[in-house]
Order: structure tokens, then C-alpha cells, then sequence
């Protein structure tokens, strides 16, 4: 542990990524080869299930510092981390140990079969004897909350460096459902055939945001585009008679759409596809809303009257893999023929559709196209330059997306908390309310889009204009108008307001609009018939 401690402190200590990338590298050159597969886990997402509450915890916690429990509850709202906050807490150990990560992660796993005295025991024996950094490396872990600002991009990066392999292999090789418990350093990073997995993905290509409009981008005739759908962006993989379905942020989903399990029926083992998950109108033959397809997101089995209410296929518009062949470096516009022609004869019912590119002549043409991108259940537009290769992660200058302006309404912030992390001494979370005759109802959070001097200034107000404390929340005096933002609108019967939204965050604070003028339930409501 003490080897992955050094690396915490080296990366947290320093915001240059060349540092980190360093740091990082020679861990992965010294390490033993298990530390360095959890290590790898870690930082992409698998982390070891929590096997004690947060609230043993934090009570054990309180009683080996020898404060009361709520001087502790106190404490965590100011430190903004549960695990930093025990490990400030904590007496200093009176031991130590050299047990590595890969045994320490061991004997937390072991905890899930075992008493809660046992637990008890073997958390305050590790507390015991593992040193400030260790123990909050430790608190990480066993509350399953670990972060440490790495990137999986600035990992593979680190492991190019390591192992001397190219970047884009090592990103792909660490797709796919892998586990420490069934992987070895070997199999995943130094063994030749990195494609030994059939379900393995390739990485996403991820799009910058258009600002300012695509005139800077040359000649119009150097790009393609399309509908930037609402939906869910994932791969179907169709290899050695079988198919998966990978979601962008690496989660297998092959269960959740058991319609998709046809595609293999219309195309060929070997092919890869990308695109976006939709809910499909047959009756109007066009996608339906994204709250159509959030009823099947989290069902692991679905049953067959949602699976008629609202059935799921792939709107396609890349292909990355065909007839076994990685083709991610041909540029967009060869692969987007193969596309079409390996399209070309599905039938009307295939779970597999193409989706259609956007015909235009200059970008104005796009602007109005652009327009009405809602009424097509799409969120704005795609730009892809047609020479362009299939790259991995975000990469700026041949993808781009050129967005609608989101919807906005104002609010009336109500409540407000206090943040975490960096943020732990700021009020950053807040919740907004509507007007409706002389009341304010209650109808969405945000926690994004002010800055840090903003944030600063709001804090120091809701100091002293708090009405009532409510744990971490306060109630404040109803005065301040924000203009709140947010890409979507949906009835819900959970909220009083009636209405959810979804990506919501402030955009503007309102300092200029007194609270009488805020906008109102009636109006939330228009909103919700015209765009919901």
C-alpha cells in the first residue's frame, strides 16, 4: 500500500498532467503485477463492492477519535469527503504494515462474509497501523468513493509510456468486461493477441462543442452531418456467432436489449457498429423521446409489454469493424459506404438502422436544418469532417457537435448546500422554485455553472440569510433569481412540481430580476406540453 500511496501523493500534489503521466509510468514499471491490475481497475471504474456502511463508519470512527458522533457529523460538511475526514479523526497508528494494495483490497473483499464485529475489527486494526495517506487510501476504498482525478485517457497514456505499446492498442485492450479476478497483467496488457475477447469494444470517438457556428470550419463541402440524436451512444458487436451491446461509458448492456440480438440475423460476424440507442416509433417511423428510453435504462430484464411500448434499435452512423477487420483509419467517408451497404437491405423490422445524413449546401442551409432539430427528437446537429479516421476519446479539429440552445427558465433558489472537495467550504448545491400564486414550489437542483467568485459571493449570502438548518441544507430567505438551463422536460409524479429536467444547471445569475418576475408553475407547465 505504501508504494500506492507515494502515487496518490505524487498526483495529488501536482496539477500538470506530464507529472502525473510520470508518476504514474514508473508505478506501473515497479509495481508487482497485481497491484498493478487493481490499480488499472481502479481508475477505470471497477472498484471493489462496499462491504461496510458509511454509517459503521463513521460511528466507529467518532469513538476511536473519542468525539461524539455528531461533532463528527459536524466535521464532514467542512472537510467535504467522508474518507478524508476520518483519516484527519483518527489518532495516530501505533503500528504499521507492508501488506500491498492488491492484499489490502483482499482483506476488504473477505469483510463481506464475515460479522459486523469481525468487520469492526479488521477496519480499526487496519486504522491501526497504516499511516495518514495509507489510511485515507484505505477510507477510499472500503467506501467505495474512489477518485483521484486520472483520466483513463491519462492512464493509457502512462501505460504507452510503461510498456512501450501504442496508446491505441492499450486503450482498446483495456475495454470490455474485464476483472482483476479473471485477468492477469499478461492476458490484459503483454499478451500479443489483444483481441482474444470477442465482446471487447473499440473506444469512443467523442465530439468537441461547436460554439460559435461551423464558419470557421472551412468549405462546406469537406463535412458530413447528421442528427445528433437523445439517446444512448453505444457499439453493437456482432463476433463468433454471438452479439453485445457496449454503452459509451463502458457498461455492457447486452440484456437490457434483447432486440438486438436480431441483428445478427442481417449482418455479418465481424462487424462493429456504432451509433445511438433510441426508442423507435414504428407507427411514425421516427425516434421517440429520450423519456420513452429512460423506462428501460437499469432493467436488467424487461418485460414484454415494455419491450412492445418501447422498443430499442441502433440508429447507425459509423462502422468500425467489418468482415473482422478494423477499419477505424479509413477515413469517414469510406466507412460510412460500407455502412450503407451493409444497410442497404435490412428489412423494415431489423433492430439496425441506418441513420440518415443531412443534405446542405452552405452553412446556413445547416442553421436552418439545425432549427428544427427538436421536432426530429434530436438535440441539435453533427459535423464530421469526410476524410476523417475513427480516433479514440476527444480529440478536437474532425468531430464536432453543434447543439441547441438549451431551454431556460427562471428560479428562485430556496435551499442551498454546502459542496464537496475543493468546494467543501462553499454553498454550491441548490435547489430552485417556481412561483404559483403566493407560494414557491420546488422543482429541480443544480450545482454547475457559476463561477468560483459567484459561488464565493452566494455563500457569503446564504450565511447570513438563513432561515432554517436542515442537516447539511439550509433554508434561506426566497430573494435571489437564477436563469436555469437544461435540455429536456418530462412529466413526473416524484416531484411536486410535477416535472423533471434533465441536465439542469445555472446559467446565469440573475441579480437584475427581482423575485416577483421569476417564472412560474403555469409557464413550467407550457414548457412541458410543448416540449415534453
Amino acid at each position: 500500500m505504501n508504494r500506492f500511496a507515494a502515487l496518490f501523493n505524487a498526483i495529488d500534489q501536482s496539477t500538470k498532467t506530464t507529472v502525473k503521466v510520470a508518476a504514474l509510468a514508473a508505478y506501473f514499471r515497479a509495481a508487482p503485477p497485481e497491484d498493478r491490475m487493481w490499480t488499472i481497475a481502479l481508475f477505470s471504474g471497477r472498484r471493489p463492492k462496499r462491504v461496510v456502511t458509511t454509517t459503521r463508519l463513521r460511528e466507529w470512527a467518532a469513538d476511536e477519535a473519542g468525539i461524539p458522533l455528531w461533532l463528527f457529523e459536524e466535521s464532514y460538511p467542512i472537510v467535504g469527503d467522508l474518507a478524508e475526514t476520518i483519516a484527519l479523526v483518527l489518532p495516530p497508528a501505533d503500528g504499521s504494515s507492508d501488506k500491498s494494495l492488491s492484499a489490502w483490497i483482499a482483506t476488504l473483499r473477505a469483510l463481506a462474509t464475515v460479522e459486523e464485529d469481525a468487520r469492526k475489527a479488521a477496519v480499526l486494526a487496519a486504522w491501526h497501523s497504516l499511516e495518514d495517506t495509507e489510511r485515507f487510501v484505505f477510507n477510499k476504498l472500503i467506501t467505495g468513493g474512489f477518485r483521484m482525478g486520472v483520466s483513463q485517457k491519462l492512464m493509457t497514456r502512462a501505460l504507452a509510456q510503461a510498456t512501450e505499446k501504442p496508446e491505441a492498442e492499450l486503450a482498446h485492450r483495456l475495454m470490455g468486461n474485464w476483472h482483476p479476478d479473471d485477468t492477469t497483467w499478461e492476458g490484459l496488457i503483454e499478451a500479443e493477441d489483444a483481441s482474444a475477447d470477442a465482446s471487447r469494444p473499440y473506444p469512443f470517438y467523442l465530439a468537441y462543442a461547436l460554439e460559435d457556428g461551423p464558419e470557421a470550419l472551412g468549405a462546406p463541402s469537406a463535412w458530413r452531418a447528421e442528427w445528433k440524436w437523445d439517446g444512448i451512444r453505444g457499439q453493437v458487436i456482432l463476433r463468433d456467432g454471438q452479439h453485445f451491446v457496449w454503452s459509451r461509458g463502458e457498461e455492457l448492456m447486452t440484456d437490457r436489449f434483447p432486440e438486438l440480438a436480431r441483428a445478427a440475423d442481417f449482418l455479418p460476424p465481424g462487424t462493429v457498429m456504432d451509433g445511438e440507442l433510441l426508442v423507435w416509433q414504428p407507427q411514425a417511423d421516427r425516434p421517440d423521446s429520450f423519456n420513452a428510453l429512460q423506462k428501460r435504462i437499469g432493467r436488467k430484464t424487461v418485460p414484454k409489454k415494455l419491450l412492445t411500448d418501447a422498443p430499442v434499435v441502433l440508429h447507425a452512423y459509423d462502422l468500425l469493424e467489418w468482415q473482422g477487420s478494423d477499419i477505424r483509419e479509413t477515413s469517414f467517408a469510406e466507412r460510412r459506404a460500407l455502412l450503407e451497404a451493409a444497410c442497404a437491405d435490412l428489412p423494415g423490422d431489423a433492430p439496425v438502422r441506418l441513420s440518415p445524413q443531412l443534405e446542405f449546401e452552405g452553412w446556413d442551409d445547416l442553421g436552418e436544418l439545425r432549427s428544427i432539430a427538436r421536432d426530429e427528437n434530436a438535440e441539435g446537429v453533427m459535423l464530421k469532417r469526410a476524410d476523417s479516421p475513427y480516433r479514440i476519446g476527444r480529440k478536437k479539429g474532425d468531430w464536432w457537435k453543434w447543439k441547441l440552445d438549451p431551454l431556460t427558465i427562471d428560479a428562485v433558489m430556496i435551499y442551498a448546500q454546502a459542496g464537496h472537495g475543493r468546494r467543501a467550504n462553499l454553498f454550491t448545491d441548490f435547489t430552485f422554485a417556481v412561483r404559483h400564486g403566493n407560494d414557491l414550489v420546488p422543482f429541480t437542483k443544480a450545482y454547475s455553472g457559476l463561477t468560483d467568485a459567484e459561488f464565493r459571493e452566494i455563500t457569503k449570502w446564504v450565511r447570513k440569510n438563513t432561515l432554517q438548518r436542515f442537516g447539511p441544507v439550509r433554508q434561506v430567505t426566497p430573494h435571489h433569481v437564477f436563469e436555469i438551463a437544461f435540455e429536456g422536460i418530462q412529466a413526473s409524479p416524484r416531484h411536486k412540481s410535477g416535472v423533471a429536467l434533465r441536465f439542469p444547471r445555472m446559467s446565469r445569475w440573475r441579480q437584475d430580476k427581482p423575485l416577483d418576475e421569476a417564472n412560474t408553475l403555469e409557464d413550467l407547465n407550457d414548457m412541458l406540453r410543448i416540449y415534453g
